[in-house]
């Protein structure tokens, strides 16, 4: 999923996009605890659980806590991954409609 497709872009001859709105990630039974290991990174674990990296920011928005402007994730922490994802990108683009 290109998470930019429903960004807002202003400009005729040079393009600047507004900004991009994350919902809030609900919590799930079904959501899924791991601890992180070296190299870990959000696009490696989205395509493990996902079978899609780009969804990368899913993992990156229930994890509040941590660096959100990075891939990487420090070591030995527990994150949370949610299983949601159909109903989280539904409601990504619901807030970034054009």
């Amino acid at each position: 999923m290109d998470r930019y497709s429903t960004t807002n872009i202003y400009g005729k001859r040079i393009k600047y996009y507004g900004t991009t709105k994350y919902p809030v990630v609900p919590y799930s039974s079904n959501d899924i605890y791991v601890v992180t290991q070296e190299d870990d990174r959000y696009d490696q674990l989205a395509q493990q659980h996902y079978g899609d990296a780009s969804l990368w920011w899913i993992i990156s928005c229930s994890n509040p806590g941590l660096e959100q402007n990075s891939y990487h994730i420090p070591i030995g922490i527990q994150i949370r991954i949610p299983q949601n994802t159909s109903q989280v990108v539904s409601e990504f683009r619901i807030l970034n409609e054009r």
